[in-house]
């Protein structure tokens, strides 16, 4: 694979900490949340954070997908992605799900699942994650 761009970035104090990019952009506390055992405090999460990143990253997909067959994708698309985290199965540690939901205002239903099927394979998040974690892609 060729890359073609790198993210940096570091966190420091694990899931009660901080974290931020190299270039300063992004630059936050991290919060663990209560229902894993933290004060809810007022930082972000890693789990908050891969919504944002899946969200977005899956619109773009579908935007590139809608644009090879000049299909236009209106300006209020929308990508909700539900990331849950708790103890695998095997009780060797712990797991991630993710449930996306696009909405695509205006768009028949039809076109818009076949859209988010193709999104599914050009999305680089969907692609290491498949079949790694438990993931559902729905148009709402």
């Amino acid at each position: 694979m060729k890359t073609l761009y790198h993210a940096h970035g570091h966190a420091t104090g694990g899931r009660t900490g901080h974290a931020e990019t190299d270039d300063g952009k992004l630059n936050l506390d991290l919060s663990t949340p209560k229902e894993l055992g933290g004060d809810s405090g007022p930082g972000t999460n890693p789990e908050q954070l891969f919504a944002l990143g899946f969200s977005a990253c899956f619109l773009g997909a579908l935007k590139f997908v809608a644009g090879q067959e000049k299909i236009k994708v209106p300006a209020d698309a929308k990508v909700t992605a539900d990331i849950g985290i708790g103890p695998r199965d095997d009780g060797t540690g712990f797991g991630i799900t993710a449930a996306l939901v696009v909405t695509i205002p205006g768009m028949d239903k039809a076109q818009a699942e076949d859209l988010v099927r193709k999104a599914e394979i050009v999305c680089p998040y969907a692609h290491a994650t498949k079949g790694n974690i438990e993931s559902h892609f729905t148009v709402g």
